[in-house]
């Protein structure tokens, strides 16, 4: 039994030991899948339609809402002129046609064309946005399945070590070497230690189920990989809180529509001065006897329409600054929280890790004792279930820590991000 659990220990040093970077690489899905699986995602691939959809409204708004209107009006008059209807021809074919263009004054042109482009930068912020939530949802799906499989390990090791004490303690019940109440104490503990066992492993197919369904390019392996001991940032909170906030998309999108309202303020104030119909009129009456052509300029009359829809488009403007400033202050309380949730379940994870190393040398005197006879069986399986407990919640903390740390990162875009 000492020589069982020695290698349980020796296994647990070597884990610790692994170099961040080395397992930086095992732990997380190869960046090209998980590119592909991001691509794939239908949030992003909506996002991405909604750039071409933004791309083509911008060529809209450039070519502007006016088109030539064609008029062509045939008509058919007869007379009874008695100078004219003494002569044979008393029907008469005439026609006239008006080619007219409405006109943009100066200075809109350039207005609907830089509408058009805080448009489609808006667009781009969206998609990059869109990635960003994937990025999030597929760390989020990874180590919750890793954080499955080590409890799922961790129970099968404890369940296995169980079974092959418990045959010792039936050998030695068959030699009159042990008491029957010594196999009903481990009997009892195995089967707890089963139902936990049955638990783990259902969260693990749950965990790859998740991941199934939205990530199907990504290949979960069979085996989980082994998590190396979380490693601090490697620059300071301030700048890290600076990064997520600088990189956001989000206060991008919103930066970017009150860019497009003010613009189209402008272009809703400058459409005060309404913009002129001109076009050419000719006309050919009684079959060509009368031909004519002229000039024909209109000009819209009003200005309660156009004024409150600048007025409207000036407090668009107003509204879309404020929700920045808004979302600006709710990105940097969020970005403050993620950075103090790594940095304390990175602390979380080394008084764990601590407890860990502690109660296994505890563990190594009370099988030690144990063997000697001075210590009960009972007591030395309550030892076991401490030190159990305490192996599952250093797993737990170091998946915790590292989902924590690498959230920071995925927020700041120094990971899964290929703008």
């Amino acid at each position: 039994m000492l020589s069982l659990y020695r290698w349980r220990q020796l296994g647990f040093v070597a884990l610790c030991v692994q170099t961040s970077f080395a397992c930086a690489q095992n732990f997380l899905p190869p960046s090209e899948r998980v590119r592909d699986a991001i691509e794939a995602y239908a949030e992003v691939r909506a996002a991405n339609a909604s750039i071409a959809q933004a791309e083509q409204q911008a060529r809209e708004l450039a070519a502007g809402p006016n088109e030539f209107q064609l008029s062509l009006s045939p008509t058919f008059r007869r007379t009874t002129d008695p100078e004219i209807a003494n002569s044979n021809d008393t029907r008469f074919t005439e026609w006239e046609a008006q080619l007219s263009r409405t006109i943009r004054l100066p200075g809109k042109a350039a207005l609907d064309r830089e509408t058009g482009a805080h448009i489609v930068t808006a667009a781009k912020l969206r998609f990059g946005d869109a990635e960003h939530q994937a990025a999030r949802n597929l760390l989020a799906a990874w180590m919750g399945w890793l954080r499955a499989e080590a409890v799922s390990a961790a129970a099968q090791t404890q369940y296995d070590t169980l079974a092959r004490e418990r045959d010792t303690i039936a050998r030695r019940l068959a030699l009159g070497d042990a008491a029957a109440r010594e196999l009903d104490q481990i009997d009892a503990m195995q089967a707890t230690v089963r139902a936990q066992l049955f638990q783990a492993k259902s969260d693990v197919a749950a965990q790859r189920l998740i991941l199934a369904m939205n990530f199907p390019q990504i290949t979960v392996p069979e085996r989980a990989p082994e998590l190396p001991d979380p490693a601090p940032l490697d620059d300071t909170p301030e700048n890290w809180i600076d990064r997520i906030i600088s990189g956001s998309h989000e206060i991008g999108v919103l930066t970017a529509t009150a860019a497009e309202h003010d613009t189209m303020a402008r272009r809703a104030a400058a459409n005060r001065l309404p913009d002129p119909t001109v076009g050419i009129r000719t006309f050919n009456e009684f079959g060509g006897a009368e031909k004519g052509w002229g000039v024909v300029v209109s000009v819209p009359i009003g200005m309660t329409r156009r004024d409150a829809e600048a007025r409207s488009q000036f407090a668009a403007a107003n509204i879309a600054r404020s929700e920045t400033e808004a979302m600006r202050r709710d990105i940097t309380s969020e970005a403050t929280l993620t950075l103090a949730r790594a940095q304390l379940s990175l602390q979380m994870w080394q008084a764990a890790h601590a407890a860990r190393l502690a109660n296994a040398t505890s563990l190594s005197r009370q099988h030690r004792a144990y063997e000697l006879g001075e210590i009960s069986l009972a007591e030395r399986l309550q030892v076991e279930r401490l030190d159990a407990e305490a192996a599952l919640t250093e797993l737990r903390a170091r998946v915790d820590a590292h989902e924590a740390l690498l959230r920071v990162k995925v927020d700041g875009h120094a990971i899964w991000d290929w703008d």
